[in-house]
C-alpha cells in the first residue's frame, strides 16, 4: 500500500510539534490508534476526514493526497513582493487586458529563451 499520505501526515504533525494523541483529539477521534494507522499506512482516512485534516494543518486536500498543492502558486512567486504587486494590480483587469498581459509574458519568455536563458523548471507536472 502506498503510504504517501501517511508520510505527509507524519511530516505535518511533527512540524506542528504535536503528538498523535493531540492530533486525534483535535480531529475528534475516539482512539489515537485510528490516526496512528493512517500515518503507518495501514488505513486511509475517508474523504470527510481528509477535509478536516487539511483544515487542521492549513493545507489543501490535494497536498494531503499527492504531496503537491495544485491550487497554490510556486513559493518563489508567492514570496516575491514585485510579483505580488503585479498580480494585485492585474486582478481587476478586463478579460482583454488579461489576455494581452499573458501574451506579453509569453513574448518576454520567448525573448529570454532566444538569449539562452532558461525558465525555472516547475515540478508540478
Amino acid at each position: 500500500m502506498d503510504n504517501l499520505t501517511g508520510k505527509i501526515l507524519t511530516e505535518l504533525r511533527e512540524k506542528h510539534g504535536w503528538s498523535k494523541s493531540t492530533v486525534a483529539k483535535k480531529l475528534g477521534l475516539k482512539a489515537m490508534s485510528t490516526y496512528a494507522n493512517w500515518e503507518y499506512g495501514l488505513r486511509k482516512p475517508d474523504g470527510e476526514m481528509i477535509v478536516k485534516i487539511a483544515e487542521l494543518y492549513g493545507v489543501s486536500t490535494d497536498y494531503l493526497l499527492t504531496g503537491k498543492d495544485k491550487g497554490r502558486p510556486d513559493d518563489d512567486l508567492a514570496d516575491d513582493p514585485d510579483l505580488q504587486i503585479a498580480f494585485k494590480a492585474a486582478s481587476d483587469f478586463s478579460e482583454e487586458a488579461r489576455r494581452q498581459t499573458i501574451d506579453f509574458i509569453n513574448y518576454i519568455r520567448e525573448k529570454e529563451k532566444q538569449k539562452g536563458r532558461q525558465p525555472k523548471k516547475r515540478d508540478d507536472n
